[in-house]
Order: structure tokens, then C-alpha cells, then sequence
């Protein structure tokens, strides 16, 4: 009997190791928020059956989620050697799915966004391979590039949002507010993963923001960063005059307060997951001051 024999893959380990590829639970959050914003902000409120109903909507959002997915797919295959630096336990790609598969699956998932997005409208095919070619250059390339790989990350999640405005355009200024919202927070959040990460990225050839400029000068930047986003979100909030809003990111400046304050602190990978998942709840609570704008 050969004892070093490697273990059999079980089907659930397939299930849950794609589930994790294609990270399922953001995917989930990208569907909510759409339609969030397109009962919320684009309305009327009270057509939310209607909406929900939508097939359009639908469509669209079956497209956005496969080259999210994609995208997700591409970046864990170039970034296997760099990932079990940085997190060995994520690993999927070479461990539960094959290197070929996991391009076959990136490819159709493209093609199906992109004909799904042409099912809309023309536009909306258009920005979805827009997408798509971004997604592709930022996992080959950018991603180990200075800030242009966190840029592109930060714009297509704003592009979520936006996307809806161009086949429903009532209330466009309100959701460019919250896709800018989402931008900047994307942005400060994988500025942070990048000083996470830094050790991985470092070992592997990257030229990230923290490895170029070390954690001090990087946190610095992003000092600025956030001064500029709480100034954005307030001057297009009064552009608006929508004091609700207003008051709502007013409320808002004490989280990312909070995770200012614990940015400075920062001083280990650990630290820098927990501002990691404080965006994430920054981004949510955003999310959900729709209910009242």
C-alpha cells in the first residue's frame, strides 16, 4: 500500500472549492446590490415586484455575475504561486480543478456575459467587453503593477452600479453618487489586501503600492485617499441638494473614521485583514443608507 498516496478529492470538495473559486458569496452580494439599486434608486419603490420580476434586469445581472465570476476565475490561475505564499488555504486552482479547466470555465463564462449583456441592449454588450478586457490585462498583468491594478478593480465595481443607468436612467446623478461611493471603497480596500499580502507579492516579482513605497508612505496615501472620498461623497451629495444624503454620509464618517483610526495602528497581516473586512462592512452600511436616500 503506498501511504503517500494523495488523498481522494471527494465531489463536495469540488462543489466547495468552485464555490470558493468564483467566490459565491460576493457574487451573491454583486445581485442584491443591483437590484437594490434598481428598486432603491432607479424605482418606483412600490413596482419592486415588477422589478424583481424584470426579465431584463435579470439578464443583465446573469451577465454581470458570470465575468465577475470569470474575472475571479483568471485571477486565481495566474496568482496560484503567489496565493500559496499568501494564502495556501484558498488554493483551488491545480488543487480541485485542473489549470485547463479552469480556463475553459473563464472563457465560457465570458462569452455568456458578453451574449447576455448583447440580449439587453448593444451598450450594455459593449461595457461588458470592456470589462472582460480589463479583468483579463489586470490578472496578467496590472494586478503587479503600482495602484493601476487596484484602479481597475475599484472602477469595474463601481461599473456595477453604472451599468444599470444606461437601460434605466431615471435618477442616474443618485446612483453615480453610490457607484462613486463603491469606487472609492473598493479602492481603499485593495490598497490594504496589497499591504496584507505584501510578503507574497514581494516574493513574487509585484511592484504593488506597499512594496514600492513601504507601509508607512502607502498609508500616508491613503490618508488622502479618504480625505478626498468623504469630500466627493459630501460635494456631490449638496450638487444634489439632498440633505438626507447629506446626513446619511455624515452618519457614515464614523465608521471610516473608526477605520482610519485602526489603519494607523496597523502594523501586522492581521491587522490589515481586519481593516480588510471594516471595508466591507463600510461598503455595506453604504449599501444600505439606499433604503433612506
Amino acid at each position: 500500500m503506498n501511504v503517500s498516496a494523495r488523498p481522494k478529492i471527494r465531489l463536495w470538495d469540488y462543489v466547495t472549492g468552485s464555490a470558493r473559486l468564483v467566490r459565491m458569496t460576493n457574487l451573491v452580494i454583486v445581485v442584491l446590490t443591483q437590484y437594490f439599486t434598481r428598486i432603491l434608486l432607479i424605482g418606483p419603490r412600490h413596482e419592486w415586484r415588477t422589478i424583481v420580476g424584470n426579465v431584463d434586469m435579470f439578464v443583465l445581472s446573469l451577465s454581470t455575475v458570470c465575468i465577475a465570476a470569470a474575472g475571479y476565475i483568471i485571477n486565481d490561475y495566474f496568482d496560484i504561486k503567489i496565493d500559496i505564499v499568501n494564502k495556501p488555504e484558498r488554493v483551488v486552482v491545480g488543487r480541485y480543478l485542473k489549470r485547463r479547466w479552469a480556463m475553459g470555465a473563464h472563457q465560457i463564462l465570458n462569452v455568456m456575459g458578453a451574449v447576455l449583456g448583447l440580449v439587453v441592449s448593444p451598450y450594455i454588450f459593449l461595457i461588458n467587453v470592456f470589462s472582460i478586457t480589463l479583468l483579463w490585462f489586470y490578472s496578467e498583468r496590472y494586478k503587479r503593477l503600482p495602484f493601476i491594478g487596484n484602479f481597475i478593480v475599484s472602477l469595474l465595481t463601481g461599473f456595477t452600479l453604472l451599468i444599470l443607468t444606461v437601460h434605466y436612467p431615471a435618477n442616474r446623478h443618485l446612483v453615480f453618487i453610490y457607484a462613486v461611493f463603491s469606487f472609492f471603497i473598493s479602492l481603499i480596500r485593495e490598497i490594504v489586501k496589497d499591504m496584507e499580502d505584501i510578503k507574497g507579492d514581494e516574493a513574487h516579482g509585484c511592484r504593488t503600492l506597499p512594496i514600492i513605497w513601504g507601509i508607512r508612505r502607502t498609508k500616508n496615501f491613503l490618508y488622502l485617499v479618504l480625505t478626498f472620498f468623504v469630500l466627493t461623497l459630501f460635494v456631490m451629495a449638496r450638487a444634489l441638494d439632498n440633505n438626507l444624503l447629506v446626513l446619511l454620509f455624515f452618519l457614515l464618517l464614523l465608521p471610516v473614521s473608526w477605520l482610519t483610526f485602526k489603519l494607523s495602528k496597523a502594523d501586522t497581516r492581521r491587522d490589515f485583514r481586519e481593516i480588510s473586512s471594516l471595508c466591507k462592512i463600510i461598503m455595506l452600511l453604504g449599501l444600505i443608507t439606499m433604503v433612506w436616500a
